[in-house]
Parts: C-alpha cells; sequence; structure tokens
C-alpha cells in the first residue's frame, strides 16, 4: 500500500510501544503510517550463529555514544523493524501489583504509578493474549491478580533445568514458570539455540513485528515505511500542536502533517528527537516545558551469575525457563527488596568468549557445559540527574546507577541460594552500559506537568496531538522486564485516542 500523503496518525518506531498501539488503532479505520528508521532483519546463517552475535557483533548498531566524560561506547540498542524486541529475551511478565505504589528500598524510595496495578491490569490480559505468552499462575507467591490466564501453557523445562528447579525447591525457593512469548518447537525447528539475545526472524519468538505490527498491517489503512528516521518534530508558531515531522529517507528529505503524532523511538531516542525539536517556542525541546525530558533516565542494575556444579552437565540448549521472585517484596529476612532472578538464555564457551577474550574458548566450552546461567536484576531508582542530551550531534547517556544495594545484596542472597542447592562455585560479572538492560523514564509519566511529561493516557502535557508509548515513560523500572508493561500501556492509550480523538 503506498502511504498516504497526510494520514491522520503517525508512529514514530515500530518496538513494542509503536507496533502494539498500532495493532490496537488499526481497526477504527484511521489512516495510519509507521515510520521506522531500520528494515526488516532477514533470517541469514549469522542470525543462529553466537560468535557472530556476541564476538562480532553483527547486529549492533553502527553508532557512537558518549558518557558524560567523553568516553565513547557502542550501544547495544537496535535499529529493524520491530525494534529491540527482535533480539529480546521474550520475558512478558508483569510488574508487581505493589509496583505501582512507592517502594521503599535501602538506599530510596520509588514515587509510585499515577494509578494503581488494578487500571492496567485488563490492559496486562489483552497484551498477552496479542503477544501469545506461554505461562503458569499459581506458582509465584508475587504474582497479581490475574482476570484471564495466559493463553497458552508454559515453555517446558528442559530435563537439566527440571532438576534446577527441583534443587531450588528445596533450598526453599519458589521457582515459577517465566512468562514467555515463544513457540520453542518452531524456534528449534530453524536451529537448536537459545533464543535470548538471539535475533527472531519469524522463526517462534512473539516480538513486536511478529505479533504487534502483523496484527497492524492486516488492515488497508496502515502502512509501513522502512529507512525512514525522523530527524525533528515542527510545531505551529505558538508551540502548541505538532505541525509537521521532517524525516529522511533515502537520502531525501520529506515532510508529513498528521493530525496525531506517536513516538515510540525508545527510552533514549524520543527523549533525544524532542530535544532535537527545539524552537523558540519550546526552547528546551517539545514536551518539556518542566525541563522534564531527558532526565529520570533508568537501566535496570543487573548482573550474569554462572552458577557451576563440575559432577553435573547442563545439556539445555535454551535454559530460560525459570524465575525466582523470593527476594522481590523484600530480602527474605524481613529486610527492604531486592530484586528478580531469572535464567539467561544458555550460556556457551562462544558467548563467554566475547567477555572473555584472551581465555581459549574450549577451556571456556568446558565451564559453560556445567553451569547454570542466571539473571540477576535489581530496580533503578529514578533520579533528574541521570539523563540523556545532545552535544551538538552527539549522545550523552549519563547513566548513573541507584539503588546498588539492592542488586549487591541479591546478589549475595543468590550465591547463598545456590551453595545450598548444590552448586559450590558461583561467578557473578555485573552488566555493563554496552547492554541496555531495560531503558527507561526519560519522557515519564505522572499527574503534576510540573514533575512529568506526559500524563496517564502518555499524551504529552505541552502538545495536545503528541503522545508517548515507550519505556521513556514509565515512571519506575521496578525489578521485573518492562515489555508487556509498555504493550499494556500502549494497548490502554490507543484505546483512549480511538475513543476521544478519532470519535470527535
Amino acid at each position: 500500500m503506498t502511504p498516504p500523503d497526510d494520514p491522520d496518525v503517525v508512529v514514530i518506531g515500530s518496538g513494542m510501544g509503536g507496533a502494539t498501539f498500532a495493532a490496537r488503532l488499526a481497526p477504527s479505520g484511521a489512516r495510519i503510517l509507521i515510520l521506522e528508521r531500520g528494515d526488516r532483519l532477514v533470517d541469514r546463517p549469522e542470525t543462529r550463529d553466537a560468535r557472530a552475535i556476541f564476538q562480532k557483533g553483527v547486529f549492533r548498531p553502527k553508532e557512537t555514544w558518549f558518557d558524560a566524560a567523553g568516553e565513547s561506547f557502542n550501544p547495544g540498542n537496535y535499529y529493524y523493524v520491530g525494534g529491540n524486541t527482535k533480539l529480546y529475551g521474550a520475558v512478558l511478565i508483569r510488574y508487581r501489583a505493589q509496583d505501582f505504589a512507592p517502594v521503599q528500598y535501602a538506599d530510596g524510595q520509588t514515587p509510585g504509578w499515577p494509578f494503581a496495578y488494578e487500571e492496567l491490569e485488563p490492559w496486562y490480559s489483552r497484551a498477552e493474549a496479542l503477544y501469545q505468552v506461554r505461562g503458569r499462575l499459581g506458582e509465584d507467591p508475587t504474582e497479581p491478580a490475574h482476570s484471564a490466564p495466559y493463553p497458552f501453557t508454559p515453555v517446558p523445562d528442559e530435563p537439566a533445568i527440571a532438576a534446577v528447579r527441583e534443587r531450588l525447591a528445596k533450598a526453599g525457593m519458589h521457582p515459577f514458570s517465566l512468562p514467555l512469548g515463544v513457540d520453542i518447537d518452531r524456534w528449534l525447528a530453524r536451529a537448536k539455540t537459545p533464543w535470548d539475545a538471539f535475533p527472531d526472524t519469524n522463526t517462534g519468538k512473539m516480538d513486536a513485528e511478529t505479533c504487534g505490527l502483523k496484527g497492524a498491517l492486516a488492515h488497508d489503512n496502515v502502512t509501513l515505511e522502512t529507512g525512514a528516521r525522523v530527524v525533528r518534530l515542527e510545531t505551529d508558531s505558538a508551540g502548541k500542536r505538532i505541525e509537521t515531522i521532517v524525516y529522511e529517507r533515502a537520502g531525501e528529505t520529506r515532510r508529513l502533517s498528521p493530525k496525531l503524532v506517536v513516538l515510540a523511538a525508545g527510552a533514549v531516542n524520543s527523549a533525544l528527537l524532542l530535544l532535537a525539536s527545539a524552537n523558540g517556542a519550546m526552547p528546551k525541546g517539545l514536551a518539556n516545558r518542566a525541563d522534564q525530558v531527558g532526565r529520570h533516565f533508568m537501566n535496570h542494575n543487573s548482573s550474569a551469575a554462572l552458577a557451576i556444579d563440575p559432577f553435573r552437565r547442563n545439556d539445555s540448549i535454551y535454559q530460560k525457563t525459570i524465575g525466582l521472585n523470593d527476594f522481590y517484596l523484600d530480602d527474605g529476612r524481613g529486610g527492604p527488596p531486592l530484586g528478580n532472578v531469572q535464567l539467561l538464555g544458555k550460556i556457551s564457551g562462544a558467548i563467554l568468549k566475547s567477555q572473555l577474550r584472551l581465555a581459549p574458548e574450549f577451556a571456556l566450552e568446558m565451564m559453560a557445559r556445567r553451569a547454570v546461567d542466571f539473571y540477576l536484576m535489581s530496580e533503578d531508582l529514578p533520579s533528574p540527574d541521570s539523563r540523556v542530551w545532545l552535544d551538538g550531534s552527539r549522545v550523552v547517556l549519563d547513566w548513573r546507577p541507584s539503588n546498588m544495594s539492592a542488586q549487591n545484596g541479591l546478589v549475595a542472597r543468590m550465591r547463598e541460594v545456590l551453595r545450598a542447592a548444590g552448586f559450590p562455585v558461583v561467578l557473578v560479572k555485573p552488566f555493563d552500559r554496552r547492554t541496555p538492560s531495560h531503558q527507561c523514564g526519560t519522557i515519564r509519566m505522572g499527574q503534576d506537568p510540573a514533575k512529568a511529561a506526559v500524563d496517564p493516557h502518555c499524551r504529552a502535557f505541552d502538545h495536545p496531538n503528541l503522545f508517548v508509548v515507550d519505556a521513556s515513560v514509565l515512571p519506575t523500572s521496578a525489578g521485573v522486564n518492562p515489555s508487556l508493561t509498555v504493550a499494556a500501556l500502549a494497548l490502554r492509550a490507543a484505546e483512549h485516542v480511538r475513543t476521544t480523538e478519532l470519535a470527535a
């Protein structure tokens, strides 16, 4: 379908927020154009080649960001149709009900949300249906109320992981089946590899392209334009309404004038676009009269833990089916919360080699075969000093991790648990800034325009025809994967647009 000259709605970004929003709005009949700066991922040998992915960084972006000290790094943000979900771990877990209220940690308190869990619950259920989540209720004591069961039964534990589940239970833990967006039979039919951090080329992962975007594009009124990089939003002379989207495609500058603009380029790039669009009426950037855009950047504090049993071999292929929330609401001893634990996709010698360049890969493979690999995740608290901005054309990301007492406490408690479960050696390595562990918070949602950039329906306070529906709007990072929460918010925002904006 040829893109309309001036569509009713332009969605910037085809990741979890943008694709899900478009899927919900599509039945309205509004002319919707989705602009995606990347192209579709095509299947090729490298998509299942651990050395290509982890050692050579074949799918990483060819761009450089800088920290506040001027040190450069290559970010792990992906630009493809489907956004970062093309390589995500497909853990589609809800925030806990307690996450919507202020949570007190050892190092500070979260601000809470402008509404309670119950407001988002129906949209969580719809998001689980759209993304065909595999899971089981009743295993996790922290699981919030569900109005509907999971659409599918859990991805099965492999035999070695079933034994780990048993060992963790005997150590006093409550392992639960991770809610996952993976058709495991289709995934393994392509190649016997993990899915976590491996690209999906329509081979079984339920990502923004294969679910949200597929649903949107089933409607004739929805169009996708790839290779379209939005560089600026222009307002009317009063700085109130977004009048024009300026984007580049195939070396040409193009302009669009939709009724509504929906921004979903990711926590970093959505904020950068608003800042880059500063004008005389909005000198600090769009949606930024209160100087909130780009601030409150959050990225989960996280570590990989390799639990090694020299006497047992872990012959799993994908591994990632178990989670633990025993330390999510408190430390298990009456102290403050620590965070979430889940299995990583199975680590191999080739993957370890990307971090331990000097070690021989065969030795790393021997260690990997006797390890069970865990991901330890703690909430990062929002701070106005943790932020992203533009220095000329340079992207500056000044991430200031917080709440490290929780992450350090989680590591310590898990060392105890894993040793009690029969793993005498536990090796831990924190993730660094090259690994975007669920970036969020830079255009945060709230009730007060002096403290937030968008309202509880994701509409910008400063611009009535601008909505933001990606992870940038999250007021808190919580301690679990944000993808399902982003999808639920996008569905809710789209319904609000359908019933209020398009019906007017």
